[in-house]
């Protein structure tokens, strides 16, 4: 064994879980998604989902994937650089760019790259960037690879960002960058007061809205449209593997800004493009947002009624304003063993565990979707609650 080898060989905790048969990762799905789902043989309500919209065996999207397939085949077989781009590509951006209210957009292959290649190419040495500290993974690897100086302030605490605004050179670029929902807490950024700092401190910001598109704003524009700041939003991030029901990710901005980064962003420029398939689903789901605003009302009105629910049975669930619900534990050994349990009960949920979370904040994840009835919530709601019960998290 080479000293590689060696450096891993002792990581054994996700084999502990295993032994104690909690291990809550990776499991198999055996049908498309939706709000039942085929795993090990029997029907599973899925509470573990982020199609919102409910659109990802919806067979205008399926269609649409195939039909793209057949004219451009399997895949580009290169970067949009050089020989990858489609027309597909391209008219996707325009409606993009249009939808969120910026000049243009360029889209990539995953929503992670987007973050990991497009804010390394926004502040660079002698600039700052300042981060909520519960931002995405992406956006923290993102930040990571900039060569500014790194900031981060407390969770929507928006003393602490002023505080971090304060510390900057008054003539350097200052790039605050946020989720718009945060993905695992399920609450919104306090965008207009984010916006009334940018002003204030001649900053920039940067909205992720990957759990925003679909669910916020007028015909699912996001939280940037919902509170009225699209204009003072300098850049708009989005994916495509949640309510627009595909894989592949995109930035909205100024004509200029983005000029730049069709030319430097490393993640867009030396990787391979979003396959024919990806591209046309994501633009077929675009399309039904847009002309289904029932589907909106649907997931807010099933939100709304969760929302009660959870609260009138006694479980923790924070700040949260949008279809993402979390349960609170506080015990990474209960989240896993709750999750379990709710298994067990025909329920799929998502354990939250560091470092996606604070150790003292563990829980689990519900996530709903459009297509989710309000009996599908009862169910949930009431062996959900038996399990809590039964490792005494709630009374």
């Amino acid at each position: 064994m080479g000293l590689l080898q060696d450096k891993f060989a002792k990581y054994d905790v996700p084999q502990q879980f295993m032994a104690k048969g909690v291990y809550p990762y990776f499991r198999t799905i055996d049908s498309h998604q939706d709000t039942e789902v085929m795993m090990d043989g029997r029907k599973v309500l899925m509470f573990g989902s982020n199609a919102y919209m409910g659109l990802t065996y919806d067979k205008r999207i399926i269609e649409a994937a195939k039909a793209a397939t057949d004219k451009y085949g399997t895949g580009c077989a290169g970067s949009r650089l050089l020989n990858g781009t489609l027309d597909i590509h391209v008219e996707l951006e325009k409606e993009l760019a249009e939808f969120v209210g910026k000049d243009e957009a360029l889209c990539f292959s995953t929503g992670f790259t987007v973050n990991e290649g497009v804010i390394p190419q926004l502040v660079g040495r002698g600039d700052y960037i300042i981060c909520d500290d519960r931002d995405h993974a992406s956006i923290v690897d993102g930040r990571r690879l900039s060569f500014a100086t790194q900031l981060k302030y407390k969770h929507n605490d928006m003393e602490a960002l002023e505080k971090e605004l304060q510390r900057c050179e008054p003539d350097a670029v200052k790039l605050i960058v946020v989720d718009s929902v945060f993905s695992m807490e399920g609450d919104l950024a306090n965008l207009p007061e984010i916006v009334r700092l940018k002003k204030k401190y001649n900053a920039s910001i940067y909205v992720d809205e990957a759990h925003g598109i679909g669910v916020f704003g007028k015909e699912g524009r996001g939280v940037c449209d919902h509170f009225g700041v699209t204009d003072d939003v300098d850049l708009i991030m989005g994916t495509f593997s949640k309510s627009l029901a595909s894989i592949g990710g995109f930035v909205a901005g100024d004509k200029e800004v983005i000029n730049w980064l069709r030319h430097n962003a490393r993640s867009y420029i030396f990787q391979a493009s979003n396959t024919p398939a990806a591209t046309a689903a994501a633009r077929e789901a675009l399309h039904i947002i847009r002309t289904e605003p029932e589907r909106i009302k649907r997931l807010w009105d099933v939100t709304n009624y969760a929302l009660k629910r959870f609260r009138e049975a006694g479980f923790e669930i924070g700040e949260t304003e949008s279809p993402i619900i979390p349960l609170y534990v506080r015990d990474t050994d209960k989240t896993f063993t709750v999750t379990k349990l709710a298994f067990d009960e025909g329920i799929f949920i998502n354990p939250v565990i560091p470092p996606a979370c604070a150790p003292q904040d563990t829980l689990v994840r519900v996530a709903l979707m459009a297509t989710h009835t309000k009996e599908q919530v009862d169910y949930a709601v009431e062996k959900l609650t038996k399990c809590f019960k039964e490792l005494d998290i709630i009374k």
